[in-house]
């Protein structure tokens, strides 16, 4: 998949502005001790929101008198047939807000594909590693051609559907940690990922294009290292996350109560930020769609998650249009 990486215009622009209710955190989540935390503000770049419908700036400009018929108007412009062309063009016609975002989107159906990210880098995968986890778990049950334990499945329902911190803890050392989880990364084609120094699995880099991968290895079709009945596994505890969890990618599905996500969000210590993450499977206009966003640098938890659920559903209507 080719990907776009763009730094956003800081230039003002004449549409709806999101309003961000400041919050901080000075606490660090299981798995990312404050020892972890990187210091110093991260760079800002720009996220645009379009303006709600029927809102002043979205009206249509009154045409200049005689501009219908001038032979100097410039003809409309074709939508690009490029998938990540149209994905960034959509993007950046949205309204401004603070923070970064990288995301990556394909379609099961057609086989289209869509990467942009607002800002160079990697970014913390909070608790969206936690799917990572199960996945390597998986993998290495296959190697020794034995079962999870009870204790490990009573551990993984909790990890994926209610994001225990505790039970991904012990999961994390059960697959050797941060070596572990490199080898599964290795099979499962997730090439800029970079788990996590010792017990710190949340402060594991990613990119939402090997998010996606993680995603494809769970819910396409060909060629993964996971086999039938692991991926099953996977998907059953994706689609049953308890509610209060269920937002993010889910914002672009047709039934939200049907897409199968894991969420992550973390309050960075060091600057009061915070990263919110989002991945998971949904159908959207009839087409199955896998989502990642991966983001940074929102001044609340709220604010994050207004982000993300904006660039996924714009990303899908862009893809399905």
């Amino acid at each position: 998949m080719s990907r776009i990486l763009r730094t956003l215009p800081s230039t003002a622009v004449s549409l709806a502005t999101l309003v961000v209710l400041a919050a901080t955190a000075s606490s660090s989540a299981p798995g990312v001790p404050d020892a972890a935390q990187r210091t110093g503000a991260p760079r800002m770049l720009y996220v645009y929101y379009a303006p709600s419908p029927g809102s002043a700036e979205s009206e249509e400009p009154e045409e200049p008198e005689g501009s219908e018929d001038s032979a100097d108007a410039p003809a409309a412009s074709a939508a690009p047939e490029d998938p990540d062309e149209a994905v960034a063009q959509a993007l950046e016609a949205l309204p401004e807000a603070a923070g970064r975002y990288d995301v990556a989107v394909a379609d099961l159906d057609t086989g289209a594909e869509a990467a942009y990210g607002s800002g160079e880098g990697t970014f913390d995968t909070a608790s969206i590693v936690k799917v990572d986890i199960l996945a390597a778990l998986l993998l290495q049950a296959q190697d020794t051609g034995t079962p999870l334990t009870a204790a490990q499945e009573r551990l993984a329902a909790a990890m994926i559907r209610s994001s225990d911190n505790a039970a991904t803890d012990t999961l994390w050392w059960d697959i050797g940690g941060g070596p572990g989880l490199a080898e599964a990364n290795r099979r499962l084609g997730l090439t800029a990922t970079e788990p996590g120094a010792g017990g710190t699995w949340g402060l594991t880099q990613t990119t939402a294009s090997d998010q996606l991968a993680l995603l494809d290895a769970v819910y396409g079709d060909g060629g993964s290292a996971l086999s039938r009945d692991s991926r099953r596994y996977v998907e059953e505890l994706m689609t049953t996350v308890v509610e209060g969890q269920r937002w993010g990618v889910s914002a672009a599905a047709d039934d939200a109560g049907a897409a199968a996500l894991k969420n992550g969000w973390l309050p960075r210590s060091a600057t009061g930020l915070w990263d919110v993450n989002s991945i998971g499977r949904v159908e959207h206009r009839g087409h199955t769609l896998l989502v990642a966003v991966v983001s940074d640098g929102h001044a609340s938890h709220r604010a994050g998650i207004d982000v993300v659920e904006t660039v996924a559903t714009t990303v899908a209507d862009t893809l399905r249009n």
